[in-house]
Formats: structure tokens, C-alpha cells, sequence
């Protein structure tokens, strides 16, 4: 299972139109739109959830991609986990 990260989407994307996007390269796992919390609109970024071959598909063809509704090129990485803090 591999989490992508999405980034550069519009205010207006919703869930149904992020999984439309990603629902051709296989089955979605999980799907996480970062929403504002006064507003309810899109922050511009989310995360994707699918299986390792699909997930490397998707990232493939859609990175860099422009999207109908999208205010430009989409990136879409693998998230990296983070790294704990030196003490």
C-alpha cells in the first residue's frame, strides 16, 4: 500500500473529482482532501491511497498533468514519512 500526495488542485475539487482522477489506475484505498476549516474549500492538496503498482501508474501518468479543473500542473509525489526530531 502506498500513499501519494496531490498537490496544486483547485478550491473547487471534491472528493467524487479526485477519485474520478485516480479511479482509472486502479482501486482506491483511502482518499484525504485537506479542506479549510471555516470555508469547507479545498486547501489545494490530498492524499491517495492504493496499491504499490497502481499507485506507481497513476503517479506516472498524472504528474505534471493538467486537469479541466485544476489551476495548474498537478504534482503528485510519494509521501515521504517524516523524520523525527534530533534530541
Amino acid at each position: 500500500m502506498r500513499k501519494l500526495f496531490v498537490g496544486n488542485l483547485s478550491p473547487d475539487t471534491s472528493e467524487a473529482s479526485l477519485h474520478e482522477m485516480f479511479a482509472p489506475f486502479g482501486k482506491i484505498r483511502s482518499l484525504n482532501l485537506a479542506r479549510d476549516i471555516f470555508t469547507g474549500t479545498c486547501k489545494g492538496f490530498g492524499f491517495v491511497e492504493m496499491e504499490g503498482h497502481e499507485a506507481h501508474a497513476a503517479q506516472k501518468a498524472l504528474d505534471g498533468s493538467y486537469p479541466e479543473c485544476g489551476k495548474g500542473a498537478l504534482k503528485v509525489r510519494f509521501e515521504q514519512p517524516r523524520r523525527r526530531a534530533r534530541r
